[in-house]
C-alpha cells in the first residue's frame, strides 16, 4: 500500500512507517553495529560518512481498521495519519499511531516462543474425542480407562473391587514434553485507544 506516514525514532536507528491499508512496519538500522561510531561522536568529529544508512525489515503489525460512525454517517478509513515515536523502557519500543479519529499506543516487545520437540506418546494408543484409535465398529461402546486401553469384560470391571495387576498396566505412563529450542519473535500490543475523542479529524499528534 502508499505510505502515508513516516517517523524516525530519536536515535535513528529504528524507522516506523504507516501506510493506507492501517498497518505499521518496523525498520532497524543496521550499518550502525558495523561502523562502531555513534551519531554524536561522528558529529564531532566532523566525519563523513561513505555510504548511506541501511535498514532492515523488523516487524509489522494491524494497527487500525475501517470503521463507521453511525452517529455523524461518517466511513472512517483505516489510513494512518501520523506516527511518533515515544520513550523505550526495558529494551521494549513504544509508539503512537493515529488515523482520522482513533489514537492507539503501542508496545513491541521481543518474547520468547517454546517448541516441543518431542512427546513420549505412542501414536498407536492415541485416543482422539474420547474414542481408541483401533476401536472396532461395534454398536456397544466399551468402557476405556484414561490411558487408552479399553476394557474388555462386562462394567463391574469398574466398581471398587478392580485391582491393578502386579505389573501394572504397560500402557500407563505419564507424558513428558520436551523443550529444545526458543523462538524470539516480536509481538506488538495495544496498550491504550484514545477513541473518538475528537470532533474534527486528526492530523498530527505530538507528545510531552
Amino acid at each position: 500500500d502508499i505510505i502515508s506516514a513516516i517517523e524516525f525514532d530519536k536515535t535513528g536507528d529504528h524507522l516506523a512507517t504507516g501506510d493506507r491499508g492501517g498497518r505499521v512496519v518496523l525498520f532497524e538500522r543496521t550499518d550502525t553495529k558495523d561502523h562502531g561510531v555513534s551519531r554524536r561522536d561522528l558529529e564531532r568529529m566532523d566525519y563523513l560518512i561513505s555510504r548511506h544508512p541501511e535498514f532492515r525489515y523488523k516487524t509489522e503489525f494491524q494497527s487500525h481498521e475501517p470503521e463507521f460512525d453511525y452517529l455523524k454517517s461518517l466511513e472512517i478509513e483505516e489510513k494512518i495519519n501520523k506516527i511518533r515515536w515515544c520513550q523505550t523502557a526495558n529494551s521494549a519500543l513504544f509508539l503512537l499511531s493515529t488515523n482520522d479519529k482513533t489514537i492507539k499506543f503501542w508496545k513491541v516487545q521481543e518474547k520468547k516462543v517454546k517448541k516441543i520437540s518431542d512427546m513420549n506418546l505412542d501414536p498407536s494408543k492415541a485416543v482422539g474425542n474420547g474414542s481408541i484409535a483401533s476401536s472396532s465398529n461395534s454398536s456397544s461402546p466399551k468402557p476405556c480407562l484414561a490411558n487408552g486401553s479399553s476394557l474388555g469384560g462386562s462394567y463391574n470391571y469398574l466398581s471398587h473391587d478392580f485391582s491393578f495387576p502386579p505389573g501394572g498396566l504397560p500402557s500407563l505412563h505419564l507424558p513428558v514434553v520436551v523443550v529444545t529450542s526458543q523462538e524470539t519473535n516480536l509481538v506488538a500490543r495495544c496498550r491504550r485507544v484514545y477513541g473518538h475523542a475528537h470532533d474534527y479529524h486528526i492530523n498530527s499528534i505530538s507528545n510531552n
